[in-house]
């Protein structure tokens, strides 16, 4: 969390939002997307806020992720623009990855 905006996350607002959001989606997406039933305990913007008040307070950019998400595989996702990991068969899992884009455009 960036300095500049850790006031945001210390507010009673955010304190309220945050509580409410991890009661209504306690586990983590990305373990579910993988098939794992995983605890949330991050609350995190799928789109940065930057400090953008309607962007940190918007109750669906958010999501539930749990810690070892939160600090590896979404801050590579935002650094890459694309969804780590790969299939069984080692396929890319992100539609957005080139590999799948050229796997689409040669089918």
């Amino acid at each position: 969390m960036p300095g500049q905006w850790s006031h945001l996350y210390n507010s009673p607002r955010w304190r309220r939002l945050r509580a409410a959001h991890l009661h209504e989606h306690p586990c983590c997406v990305m373990c579910l997307a993988q098939g794992y039933d995983t605890t949330a305990t991050v609350v995190d913007h799928r789109c940065p806020h930057h400090g953008n008040l309607r962007l940190f307070f918007d109750p669906s950019n958010l999501q539930s992720l749990c810690k070892p998400h939160h600090d590896s595989s979404k801050q590579w996702e935002e650094r890459r623009g694309i969804e780590p990991g790969c299939d069984a068969n080692g396929n890319p899992l992100d539609a957005r990855h080139p590999w799948n884009q050229r796997a689409r455009s040669t089918s």
